[in-house]
């Protein structure tokens, strides 16, 4: 894919802009931090009255703390699985399962691929999962991770990974599953061209999915990502990780301050 046929932030009008769906690390984050900007930058959107929802592969146990904490609306954990509220410690799942007996057939798949790639290393955070199973994703070659895809697949699973982790999941388990969701239920009134999912990595491909969500960004670190994604976002930012999500923020706020 050409990166090239991407359109800059630059050249639209995004005053009717209420909603941003982002990812969360290497799209909020600078070097693997929340920085000064971040908070700086969330503060004026929520005063701008523009809602913020962090769509992120990171496990439940890390979003319920991020949720309370941040000012956001709320915060989508697990690539889909499951929601906390800003303002409600409880999660919210996007379908049903038995967790115990969920995770058990998770650990089993992981073991398969563990017999195949000995050199897998289970994420640190994977105990504060509840609906997928992480491994490290560093070290894995480009042909690995489609094996592994593969294999996932064969046993009935789906699969993704971001810059961050590798991801076993329940097939139909992406972002584009939890954000439908939530914003059918929370947020029916948004009309296509009012809200942006914006993203980094290929955990991310189904916000890009054009006929799913037309307004679709990715920073532009996403680009060493172009020839491995079958949806390219719509538009690109000039900066990468936060400060390209930083870039499309001062773009909207300056539009709707315009447009009052």
């Amino acid at each position: 894919m050409n990166l090239a046929r991407l359109k800059p932030i630059v050249d639209r009008n995004w005053s009717d802009i209420k909603l941003i769906a982002t990812d969360m690390d290497g799209t909020l984050t600078n070097a693997e931090i929340f920085d000064a900007s971040l908070f700086e930058t969330l503060d004026k959107l929520a005063a701008a009255g523009i809602k913020v929802l962090i769509t992120t592969g990171r496990s439940a146990g890390w979003v319920q703390a991020i949720a309370t904490y941040l000012p956001v609306e709320g915060v989508m954990a697990e690539n889909g699985g499951l929601l906390y509220w800003q303002d409600n410690i409880q999660p919210q799942f996007m379908a049903e399962m038995n967790i115990k007996e969920h995770r058990q057939n998770l650990s089993k798949v992981f073991g398969l691929l563990k017999s195949n790639f000995p050199h897998l290393i289970e994420s640190e955070d994977n105990r504060f999962r509840l609906t997928d199973w992480t491994f490290e994703v560093e070290g894995l070659s480009w042909q690995e991770l489609e094996k592994i895809e593969s294999i996932c697949q064969s046993e009935g699973y789906g699969f993704t990974h971001s810059s961050i982790q590798c991801h076993i999941k329940p097939d139909y388990q992406d972002k584009a599953f939890g954000l439908n969701q939530i914003i059918s239920q929370y947020f029916s009134s948004l009309k296509p061209h009012e809200f942006f999912t914006i993203g980094d990595s290929p955990n991310d491909e189904s916000m890009f999915d054009p006929k799913q969500f037309p307004l679709s960004v990715g920073v532009a670190n996403v680009a060493k990502y172009s020839d491995r994604l079958r949806y390219l976002p719509a538009y690109i930012t000039t900066k990468s990780e936060g400060e390209g999500f930083s870039e499309l923020a001062e773009l909207i706020m300056t539009h709707a301050s315009q447009a009052t």
